[in-house]
């Protein structure tokens, strides 16, 4: 049993069905049915029908599988050091008791909160210091304002 391809759609022709068209050439065209004939006749192009094998092998449609996955390299975990720490640091640091780690931390955290209210109450001096100056500067200029030549 001989299976021949349709001219236009590509697909299998079974013996004793299809149309076959013979050019004034004497070039012969196998179709599998009148609907591929006509397409052919009117000179469509196969990659632009949508269910032609030839568009969608270009447009790669109803492929199941994938001929060869793609193989992906397992991420391989290295330790590295932190800017600051080095590895030896950290490794002591992870080797360490959950209390004594919990109080570090509490240690650092309160350490932190008084450098901070340190810092705002030295602004807040600061500031105090500024707002006596402009308002001594305001009065200043109040009365400098004043004592002008009136009567020239």
């Amino acid at each position: 049993m001989k299976l021949e391809l349709c001219s236009f759609s590509g697909y299998k022709i079974y013996p004793g069905h299809g149309k076959t068209f013979v050019r004034s050439d004497s070039r012969t065209f196998r179709f599998l049915n009148n609907k591929a004939a006509s397409f052919f006749l009117r000179k469509t192009n196969p990659r632009k029908v949508l269910w032609s094998v030839i568009y969608r092998r270009i447009n790669r449609k109803g492929i199941t599988e994938e001929a060869s996955k793609k193989r992906s390299r397992r991420s391989v975990k290295h330790q590295r050091a932190i800017v600051g720490a080095s590895l030896d640091t950290l490794k002591a640091q992870r080797e360490q008791k959950p209390e004594v780690r919990a109080a570090i931390r509490q240690e650092a955290i309160e350490k932190a909160k008084a450098s901070k209210k340190l810092n705002a109450e030295k602004k807040k001096a600061a500031k105090a210091t500024q707002s006596k100056q402009t308002a001594e500067n305001k009065v200043l200029k109040q009365t400098t304002r004043g004592s002008g030549n009136k009567g020239r």
